[in-house]
């Protein structure tokens, strides 16, 4: 009888331990009740060809779910949320490149390794123990046992899907985990089929912006800029400072400034579904839909301001790959990585610093022109190492390779994210960067005749935010004529630098920044609501 107590509490271990992790309750669940279906039954059940495809079946199934629940508490750290295997299958690629540049090459192969090593090792083990090469005979008391097991288990097992539990810290990992990806397939794709329609019947109009005509319109994202920064104890000591300084500073220049909050549509990354709900304003919380937008060229800000009259450029430091959707979206000029005169170090994942970003684009990229301009700024991306100095003389920027004794710099991040706490001190310090060098770069650029729209993408992981964090994330709004940012107040925005913190998960959807827009500053035909 060793083999089926051992095969079943090794099975059951496999079972529950994805949950473990993604729940953070070691010991609970305790029980998988496939567990003491599958290894009794495959010990009892004759030798021949029904047993190997039964066998071979149940293993399958076995790994499948498995997968589905670690990279359901995968998905959970990093981005807050379940995983979807309809959305989510895409994104194995993207989480690759991340590793590469937040941990290198070396060990982002390693990690890929370890990973199909140990579901190779999931698979032989499996094998091994359901159908071994040469099965014990079980004699009629020890098969009448294992029956016995078997049936009491299923017996249990139907109480608990009927919501009769007996035993309370029991699962069924296989059943719930199969159950929850079909669903979210049928819902997604019904949800897809709904959202293509909407944007074939219902699309937003392109509407010229008569207020901001012959001004330049600058949108900079600050990377996992979440209101976390603002409201939670262990980073507001370094944001609330940074933010009251950037206040003052542009006060003295004749600048004002007005905050306010806007929910994201994502936590943790994918921060391009945050560009896109901003842009088109839709609410693109997934790939599909971020796919689907850009096929059916969908109307967004970007028109709007061609319409206006303004050219229109993106700025994505980040983007070292072919990027097709930029075109897709239909800018005048793109300027990725490899458009940029950078002459410095890379910093882990982050291409360059966003001082030397924000200095290049205001010398070669604003032009005389009146411009409307998209930019995402990086530091703050984790691994959030090494942490940046603010250069005061921006004259002595550069080519960027002012910034080569910070290359190797603090710990590298397999060093620091051994360390919870530093790491959540560094995702503070990196943040105060970010948002420090656009303040101050505000000072520089932002004129009578400037809007600045600086705003965070998303919160970051829950392992910054912990659970249940709102996904509001700050927008500052900077100009040096008042009457730009009148329009704001109405829809909650505050004077100065930081946003009223009360409710946070009230904030309005960030969708609805374009019809802001279109209202504060459009013309007066009309146009369809942000969805």
């Amino acid at each position: 009888m060793w083999r089926l107590f051992l095969g079943a509490s090794a099975l059951n271990v496999l079972l529950v331990a994805p949950l473990w992790w993604r729940f953070g309750t070691i010991g609970e669940p305790l029980i998988a009740w496939e567990a003491w279906i599958i290894v009794p039954l495959m010990l009892v059940l004759p030798k021949g060809m029904p047993r190997r495809l039964l066998g071979v079946a149940l293993i399958s199934w076995v790994t499948l779910a498995t997968i589905a629940n670690l990279g359901n508490a995968a998905t959970y750290m990093a981005f807050g949320r379940s995983l979807n295997l309809y959305l989510d299958t895409p994104l194995v690629r993207s989480i690759f490149h991340l590793l590469v540049g937040n941990v290198g090459q070396v060990w982002a192969v390693c990690a890929m390794l370890a990973g199909t090593v140990l579901l190779l090792g999931i698979i032989w083990g499996l094998v091994r123990l359901l159908l071994p090469t040469s099965p014990l005979p079980l004699n009629r008391l020890k098969g009448g046992i294992a029956l016995g097991i078997a049936v009491l288990a299923s017996a249990l097992a139907v109480g608990h899907l009927s919501g009769k539990p007996v035993v309370h810290q029991a699962a069924l990992p296989m059943v719930e985990a199969t159950r929850f990806q079909w669903q979210q397939v049928m819902t997604t794709h019904q949800a897809r089929l709904a959202f293509a329609e909407q944007l074939e019947t219902a699309p937003l109009q392109t509407r010229a912006l008569p207020g901001l005509e012959g001004r330049n319109v600058l949108l900079a994202f600050v990377e996992s800029y979440g209101v976390s920064a603002l409201d939670d104890p262990r980073y507001n000591h370094v944001l609330r400072p940074t933010l009251a300084t950037m206040e003052r500073r542009l006060e003295e220049r004749g600048l004002h400034v007005v905050s306010g909050l806007l929910e994201a549509p994502i936590r943790g990354g994918q921060s391009w579904l945050a560009h896109a709900t901003l842009l088109s304003g839709r609410w693109i919380d997934n790939q599909l839909w971020y796919r689907l937008m850009l096929s059916t060229q969908s109307s967004t800000l970007i028109d709007d301001f061609k319409a206006t009259g303004q050219r229109t450029l993106s700025v994505m430091p980040a983007i070292t790959l072919a990027w097709p959707e930029g075109e897709a979206y239909g800018f005048d000029d793109i300027a990725v990585a490899e458009d940029i005169e950078y002459a410095g170090p890379a910093l882990n994942w982050v291409t360059m610093p966003d001082q030397f970003t924000l200095d290049y684009t205001q010398r070669h990229l604003l032009g005389d022109s009146p411009v409307f301009v998209q930019m995402a700024l990086i530091s703050s991306h984790a691994p959030w190492t090494p942490i940046l100095p603010v250069i005061d003389d921006w004259e002595t920027i550069g080519d960027g390779t002012i910034f080569a004794p910070w290359e190797h710099a603090g710990n590298p991040p397999e060093v620091l994210w051994q360390d919870i706490e530093r790491i959540r001190d560094h995702y503070a310090w990196s943040v105060g960067y970010a948002v420090e060098v656009t303040g101050r770069w505000a000072e520089r650029v932002v004129d009578d005749k400037t809007l600045l729209i600086m705003l965070g993408d998303h919160q970051p992981a829950p392992l910054i935010t912990g659970d249940g964090a709102s996904a509001a994330v700050p927008v500052h709004i900077i100009s040096g004529d008042p009457e730009l940012l009148a329009p704001f107040y109405a829809y909650g925005f505050v004077d100065g630098t930081l946003p009223t913190l009360e409710n946070p998960e009230k904030a309005a959807r960030m969708s609805q920044l374009r019809s802001w827009l279109q209202e504060g500053f459009g013309a007066e035909s009309g146009t369809e609501a942000a969805q």
